[in-house]
This record gives C-alpha cells, structure tokens and sequence, in this order.
C-alpha cells in the first residue's frame, strides 16, 4: 500500500480532523444541542469521510489497477474488489 505510505501524513490529519468532529458530535448531542447543529455536523463528518475515501480510492486506483505489469487476472481481481467495496459504501 504505498499510497498510503506516502501520504501518511496527510491521512492521519485528515482522520484525526474527523475524529474531532465526531467527538463535537457527541458533545453536542450529549449537550442537548439544537438540531439544526447536530445536523450540520453529522453532515460535515459525512463530508470529510467521503473526500477521505475518494482520496485514498484514487490512490488505490492509481497505484493498484493502474500499475503497469499487473496481470489481466489480477487487474480483473482489483477490478472486482474496488467494485464490491464501492456497492458497500454506497449503501
């Protein structure tokens, strides 16, 4: 998984930003926040979790299924598993 190596860095502040969010969540509704709050925030993390997965998909996509010597069984695997996970996020 060197893309995620590579930009490990940018990842783990991008997750860590998301767990601060969570836990303002969790504050808020702990804190009897106005729902127009609570929703905004839920809206936020759903944000900021969708550009983490595109991000890191299109690193996936990049470094896995575009590498040059993959064979066409194993781009077909790849192909198969990105599209499996992509059903199940969407959900």
């Amino acid at each position: 998984m060197a893309h995620t190596t590579t930009g490990r860095k940018k990842l783990l502040t991008r997750i860590r930003r998301i767990q601060g969010q969570a836990a303002a969540l969790e504050r808020a509704v702990d804190q009897d926040a106005d729902c127009m709050a609570v929703l905004q925030q839920i809206a936020a993390i759903r944000g900021a979790v969708n550009g983490l997965m595109a991000e890191v998909l299109e690193g996936h996509v990049r470094e896995h299924l575009g590498a040059p010597g993959l064979s066409a069984e194993r781009r077909a695997a790849e192909t198969d598993a990105v599209a499996a996970l992509l059903k199940s996020y969407l959900r």
